[in-house]
């Protein structure tokens, strides 16, 4: 585990796919844990028990499944979190006890926030924290190599149109720390003043239409 802000701790990378690698990302608080994304690593799932184990676990998107849900489920008596458009795909892991279905906050400074397109149920979450503004993209919005922004558009499996509306709900928003799911090998988080943001958010648009 790696610590990336006083509350936020980023979890060993993974490399599920060619050309992919992925972290976790866990939110410690006073009044329970929040894991954002996932990880198969179980030594940083004991890691997390140091920290005061998992409370919660939201996940942006469906790509995130997999078997440590359970895992982290029964080591640590999580409530998992995702969209009610994946409800199926979920089923083959781990039933959600909390179904994301609009913007809404959740334990009290966590918005979610559905941002489909990417996934008909990828959803972003906007955490206020009193060390700074985390918004967690899913792969809604990846961050490349070159330190661009993009939008995770895959043809033939994401919804360009829908994918747009989500952007330019996420270019609104006023965050200090970008942070994305799966990434090609570079940094996968970026520290970024919100009047950068939305011209951020204006280029992964370009290059989506």
């Amino acid at each position: 585990m790696k610590q990336i802000f006083p509350d936020l701790w980023q979890t060993e990378i993974e490399h599920p796919a060619p050309g992919l690698y992925t972290h976790a990302y866990l939110l410690t608080r006073d009044s329970g844990n929040v894991l954002f994304y996932n990880t198969s690593h179980r030594r940083e799932v004991e890691k997390m028990a140091k920290l005061g184990g998992v409370s919660y676990q939201y996940l942006s998107h469906q790509d995130e499944l997999g078997e440590s849900l359970s895992l982290i489920r029964e080591r640590f008596g999580a409530k998992l979190g995702g969209h009610v458009n994946e409800q199926d795909e979920f089923s083959r892991f781990c039933k959600p006890d909390i179904l994301f279905e609009e913007r809404e906050i959740h334990l009290g400074n966590i918005e979610v926030i559905p941002s489909p397109g990417h996934t008909a149920g990828s959803t972003s979450f906007f955490v206020h924290s009193p060390h700074g503004n985390y918004l967690f993209t899913g792969d809604t919005l990846t961050l490349s190599q070159n330190r661009t922004w993009e939008a995770g558009f895959i043809p033939g499996h994401s919804d360009r149109e829908v994918l747009i509306e989500s952007l330019e709900l996420l270019r609104e928003l006023d965050p200090d720390m970008v942070i994305c799911s799966g990434f090609d090998g570079g940094n996968p988080y970026e520290e970024i003043s919100s009047d950068c943001w939305a011209s951020r958010v204006d280029r992964a648009l370009e290059g989506l239409v």
